[in-house]
């Protein structure tokens, strides 16, 4: 990754790293409250596709979202957790019988952080495409 950063910059008289020219047109000031900036926590691969899977099932449990998305018990848990940490899943665990059971939701927030990071993504696909 940070190949393609040093890509994207160029030093400046001083010799100081600065963006390439038209980087700061896409990313809309670059700065952290800039309409461009992707929430790191959803952009990760995995955890964009656990958010995704919420947002069109009321709830998923850790067995069906691991099948759903190929991924191993020990991935999915990193992920999951990471995602409950920022609060944009709730998880509840129960027994079924003797079996526990792990269930998933997507919460307010965590709607909210999606429909924010779709924003941006479609707002850098436009001005991709302006260019």
């Amino acid at each position: 990754m940070a190949e393609r950063r040093a890509t994207a910059r160029s030093l400046d008289r001083k010799g100081g790293a600065k963006a390439a020219p038209g980087l700061e047109a896409v990313r809309g000031g670059g700065g952290a409250s800039s309409p461009l900036a992707l929430d790191r926590v959803i952009h990760e691969r995995v955890r964009l596709a656990i958010v995704s899977a919420l947002a069109v099932n009321p709830s998923l449990t850790f067995n069906e979202l691991k099948a759903l998305l190929g991924a191993t018990d020990g991935n999915l848990s990193v992920h999951a957790r990471k995602l409950e940490e920022a609060g944009y899943v709730m998880c509840v665990k129960s027994f079924q019988g003797r079996v526990p059971r792990t269930e998933f939701e997507l919460t307010a927030a965590g709607r909210t952080a999606l429909e924010r990071y779709l924003s941006h993504m479609e707002s850098l696909i436009q001005a991709t495409r302006r260019r």
